[in-house]
């Protein structure tokens, strides 16, 4: 995820990792073992979240089927409370609109 380097220097996605075809749990497990926060547009990891905590952490991107620059731009809109999530130990989603 070139675009966002500068504010997320280590993100990566799940192609990177071979992961595209795996379930959600493995996918879970993948990010708890590699201390990933996942990014997913997914409710499903938003509902693992809501019933395991975390971690992995979980952000929900609310903004439907949107063109990758808009999903940019919500991300960098929403740094601070990404930063936040990451920090505070009593959340465990965060959903971005």
């Amino acid at each position: 995820m070139t675009r966002l380097a500068d504010i997320y220097p280590n993100s990566s996605h799940v192609q990177f990792h071979e992961l595209e075809e795996k379930t959600d749990t493995e996918i879970w497990e993948f990010a708890l073992a590699n201390d990933f926060c996942i990014v997913t547009q997914d409710v499903d990891f938003a509902e693992r979240s809501r019933l395991y905590g975390s971690p992995p952490k979980v952000v929900w991107l609310r903004c439907g089927n949107a063109p990758t620059s808009q999903v940019e731009t919500l991300l960098r809109s929403g740094v601070d409370a990404i930063q936040e999530l990451l920090s505070n130990p009593n959340f465990h989603c965060l959903e971005l609109y």
